[in-house]
């Protein structure tokens, strides 16, 4: 994922790299800046002075540093076989309780704590006792 593909995978949720997979912020090589929201999420993942020696230099790291420096969540050798098992895995889950939880921990550090500790409890108030809720709940008895 070098350039312009880091870019698209820094929007993904979650990301599974092979331990030597290769990825880079590249675009200072070509005198151009990261896109596609690049110097914005980068720093959220890394760290702003991270961000700032990946963007600045164009060095390339593998997978399994990525992982060390946040831009990737974990190294598998066979990455396809376990971003399948994850997505299967949270794919059990209750839909509306994921979609909730995507949504709250995408607004963290985003919003001040009092909308974001409003925005739970209005989660919690649509979900508590709702059908998928109830059905979660019968399924760990």
């Amino acid at each position: 994922a070098l350039g312009g593909g880091l870019q698209i995978t820094l929007g993904a949720d979650l990301r599974i790299v092979a331990p030597e997979a290769v990825l880079g912020v590249l675009e200072i090589q070509w005198g151009l800046v990261p896109d596609m929201t690049g110097t914005q999420l980068l720093p959220e993942l890394v760290g702003r002075d991270v961000a700032k020696e990946l963007t600045l230099t164009g060095r390339k790291v593998s997978g399994v540093e990525a992982v060390s420096l946040g831009l990737a969540t974990r190294a598998e050798p066979d990455p396809r076989a376990a971003a399948m098992a994850l997505a299967a895995q949270i794919a059990e889950r209750n839909p509306d309780a994921v979609r909730w939880a995507k949504r709250l921990l995408n607004q963290a550090g985003r919003v001040d704590l009092a909308t974001g500790f409003a925005a739970e409890q209005q989660a919690l108030g649509e979900l508590i006792g709702s059908p998928n809720q109830v059905a979660a709940v019968h399924n760990r008895l």
